[in-house]
């Protein structure tokens, strides 16, 4: 009898290699499939000597291999081509088997693809795996949605390839029903978005209002991760700030072209959140901005015909330091509270019950968005789990007490030299927004009401009202 293997992976790309090895290492057999069968093939050769990863040159080859009931993984591109390969495996298949898909799929597809595969009879979850090439290899975030009574049988592989959590448990872990995994992923994926702006503001700042060099700035950031802030980002930001091109001797950063790219999950979070009706500031800001950067053209005439102010030098170097440490630590946390306050809100209107203290842990290790106040946000939501905005518990609230001054005083600062900051800037709205008492929104109701009939409420008496405001209009 032939060798039964233990996974089976769809898709040999980057992730899918990764993933691939990973499994192998921790004791589970994998036989995989692409249809770049030869590409593949030569790849085992190469880097998969004596190694139990065997290549199907079909999906039929695959399904065959696999040992009962089978676990598919699916690393394709998120849209057709994972409908195309289930369409591809379902007549080799057997009920009770499982499929996984491991893309960034829409979280609304996953639902939909859950659904028509468990009357099927077959279990589909929907996976966010977080940490690229590294994290596939060394140990992901993985975030988990799909009918919970087969996640026993993905849950002992999946917690073996995991990224370890401050507290030495796996970063993989159950979260909810069809799209919960997804939807996870997804904001994560905003988070993400999020800091990458705030620390692209703060490179800006530290080069154009303090003059320094990259190599400069790269000790900013060294010395910045060593404190409460640190992060997988910093990190990154520190190496890539001192990488010199080998052709030119220059710095890589300063040969790259200033237009940010994007795949579609910043903008699939702003359209939700908008349809749930919650505020996500950082995000959509986040996506903007990368939108106003492809205008690279635009910008450049812009700059020769628009004006702004002269940078003003800086005299107190570590003072402004310090201040843009604070204003990215209070930025930060906004951001977070932003995340968070939408998976609440998703998971209600989702059904999904997603216990937010675990969300935090498995988000402490392997992804992207990694950083040191994460156990302080898991003891927040252990200590309070219906705590409905991380700006409202103690520990962020004294910290943002203690640090807003600095945080107001960069923002004044970026925008007295004309430096956009609308990361930072976004931030503070929302926090001030957040804790302001009464907004002008009377104004923009009674605006409504006055030129299309939308009425309005009191805060003296209850019911719907409408005025006639100009007796002549």
């Amino acid at each position: 009898m032939k060798e039964k293997y233990k996974i089976g992976i769809v898709g040999f790309g980057v992730m899918g290699r990764g993933l691939a090895f990973n499994f192998e290492s921790k004791g589970f057999s994998v036989v995989a499939y692409d249809r770049n069968f030869a590409q593949m093939e030569d790849f085992i050769k190469t880097k998969g000597e004596g190694k139990k990863i065997k290549v199907a040159k079909t999906i039929e080859k695959l399904a065959n291999c696999l040992e009962r009931p089978r676990k598919i993984l699916i690393m394709v591109p998120a849209g057709k081509a994972v409908d195309s390969i289930i369409s591809e495996l379902l007549p080799f298949l057997e009920k009770g088997d499982v499929l996984l898909d491991g893309g960034n799929s829409f979280f609304k597809e996953t639902i939909k693809r859950e659904k028509e595969l468990r009357e099927k009879g077959f279990y589909f979850f929907g996976l966010g795996i977080s940490g690229g090439e590294e994290g596939a290899l060394k140990g992901a975030s993985i975030m988990v949605g799909g009918p919970f009574q087969a996640w026993k049988y993905i849950k002992t592989p999946l917690t073996a390839i995991a990224a370890k959590a401050f507290d030495s448990s796996p970063c993989a872990e159950y979260l909810g029903n069809d799209g919960a995994g997804h939807y996870v992923k997804m904001v994560h994926n905003a988070i993400e978005y999020a800091l990458l702006q705030l620390v692209s503001e703060a490179y800006h700042l530290l080069k154009e209002v303090l003059n320094f060099s990259n190599e400069e700035i790269s000790h900013v950031f060294k010395k910045w991760g060593k404190g409460e802030l640190d992060s997988y980002l910093f990190k990154i930001t520190e190496i890539i700030l001192k990488k010199k091109d080998k052709e030119t001797g220059k710095y890589l950063i300063d040969l790259i072209l200033d237009v940010a790219e994007q795949k579609g999950t910043g903008r699939w979070i702003s359209q939700n959140s908008i349809e749930l009706g919650v505020p996500a500031f950082n995000f959509s800001t986040a996506v903007f901005f990368r939108y106003i950067s492809s205008y690279k053209q635009e910008r450049e005439k812009a700059n020769k015909l628009l004006f702004g102010p002269k940078i003003k030098k800086i005299n107190d170097k570590e003072g402004f330091i310090k201040a843009l440490y604070h204003a990215l630590y209070a930025s930060e946390i906004c951001v977070f509270a932003q995340g968070f306050f939408l998976l609440r809100s998703a998971s209600k209107e989702y059904n999904w019950n997603l216990d937010l203290k675990n969300v935090v842990r498995i988000w402490q290790g392997g992804c992207i968005i990694r950083v040191g106040f994460l156990e302080k946000i898991k003891l927040s939501f252990a200590k309070n789990p219906q705590l409905q905005n991380l700006l409202l518990d103690e520990y962020f609230r004294q910290k943002l007490k203690k640090i807003q001054r600095n945080w107001r005083k960069i923002i004044i600062s970026a925008t007295s030299n004309g430096i956009p900051s609308s990361g930072f800037s976004s931030a503070l709205a929302y926090y001030d927004s957040f804790r302001c008492q009464r907004l002008p929104a009377n104004l923009i109701q009674a605006q409504r009401d006055f030129f299309g009939v939308h009425g309005y409420r009191r805060i003296d008496k209850k019911g719907f009202f409408h005025t006639k405001w100009e007796n002549n209009f």
